[in-house]
């Protein structure tokens, strides 16, 4: 309860500081603002108007040839032929939206009735929606193959069974034809010769990411600007050991861990409320921009539960400055700077994949990085939930690292 009765009070003097609820909820919100305009617009200068598809024909034959043909002259993509080995690393780096292999025995199979696959292999990071177009364009032009392949081999039975049957040629020209052909049409639907199987190629971890770098400045300057509030908590601690309030406690039945949980909470709780206004303010605005807005509704579990350690490492940091500064300067001046830098290196001001490339593993130091890319997986490249375990269990690890440095630190006096 007193450590309550602490959180409450720090709340209502946090309340009252209009500079610091700016620093907290406007700034981020102009930052997001000004460079999701700037690079919003990269992703999509690269776009083009039709998807483009590589076609890897192995047939010798007449219908591989066909397929080609329709395909390019449907309109609804762009037909690149290419080798099988250009075809896998243009998808495999995302340049492509998928590849169609056209097997060696196509037409033989489609003459003689004989089953035959066609197999997509669709770009790690392709668009759903494209994807799901070209494959209702390739299933249909098969079909429409599969149909003739089947009409044709009917045909030529029906032929042989009228040369054996000479007097009975008039029965197989009207009835048997019609029966025959109906019959065809069933098979046709029920068991396609043509069979177009997708497949998705394993992205290679060095590659480039397409992301919308505009996208992403909202988790990362979210990140940024909530381990910055850690400014907040330590200057808390700090005024109160400067007017001596602290040391009026010495012999009040509190310890120091029910103090520093006092002094968390206000904070924990303003974080909490900055990361709700910054991501809720901050998709609005991509709107307004004409981007697209972040996913939060497809992921609201991970989303939460990121934001809750996030906010809570943000504060148990605070008090880590705490008990590690020992004069306003340290706490104003130092503090920002380690923060800003902490920021740079841990992927708030530049996409994650990027640090990787030129640091390698030295992002990994910071709890920015974890936190960067737990909100990344979920909101930017739409991993799933099963994808940030690792993330929070790291980002809580901070969390109780830094709480216990500042504990062990801790002084009522200085």
């Amino acid at each position: 309860m007193k450590a309550i009765s602490i959180a409450l009070k720090d709340l209502q003097v946090l309340i009252k500081d209009r500079g610091m609820l700016f620093q907290l909820f406007i700034l981020p919100l102009v930052f997001i603002f000004v460079v999701s305009g700037a690079l919003g617009g990269i992703g999509a200068s690269e776009e083009v108007k039709l998807p483009q598809l590589a076609v890897v024909d192995l047939d010798a034959g007449e219908h591989g040839k066909t397929l080609v043909d329709k395909l390019s002259a449907d309109g609804s993509l762009e037909v690149v032929l290419t080798s099988s080995a250009e075809a896998d690393s243009l998808v495999s780096q995302n340049k492509l939206v998928g590849s169609l292999t056209i097997p060696a025995a196509f037409t033989e199979g489609v003459e003689s009735s004989q089953a035959v696959t066609l197999v997509l292999a669709t770009a790690p990071k392709a668009n759903p929606q494209a994807v799901s177009a070209i494959r209702m364009v390739i299933e249909s032009i098969a079909a429409d193959l599969s149909l003739e392949g089947q009409i044709i081999a009917s045909l030529k039975q029906l032929g042989e069974m009228r040369g054996s049957l000479p007097d009975e040629s008039e029965v197989f020209a009207t009835e048997h034809v019609l029966a025959k052909a109906r019959q065809q049409f069933v098979d046709a639907e029920a068991r396609p010769l043509i069979q177009v199987v997708q497949s998705v190629p394993q992205q290679d971890q060095d590659q480039e990411t397409t992301i919308n770098y505009g996208q992403s400045a909202v988790p990362g300057f979210t990140v940024l600007f909530v381990f910055l509030a850690a400014q907040t908590t330590a200057k808390s601690i700090y005024e109160e050991k400067k007017i001596g309030s602290f040391r009026r406690l010495v012999a009040a039945p509190l310890s120091k861990a029910e103090l520093l949980a006092g002094k968390l909470i206000p904070n924990f709780i303003t974080n909490l409320a900055q990361i709700a206004v910054i991501f809720i303010l901050g998709s609005l605005g991509m709107s307004l921009l004409g981007m697209a807005a972040l996913p939060f509704a497809e992921v609201p579990v991970g989303t939460i539960l990121v934001a809750i350690v996030l906010a809570l490492c943000s504060s148990a940091f605070g008090i880590a400055i705490a008990g590690l500064a020992r004069t306003d300067n340290q706490i104003s001046g130092v503090s920002t700077i380690l923060l800003w830098g902490m920021g740079l290196v841990g992927g708030s001001l530049v996409p994650i994949f990027l640090l990787e490339r030129f640091l390698g593993k030295i992002p990994m130091v910071v709890p920015h990085y974890w936190a960067n890319r737990a909100f990344d997986d979920l909101l930017v490249r739409r991993l799933g939930m099963a994808q940030v375990g690792l993330d929070l269990l790291v980002l809580f690890g901070f969390c109780l690292l830094f709480f216990a440095i500042g504990l062990w630190r801790f002084d009522y006096e200085r």
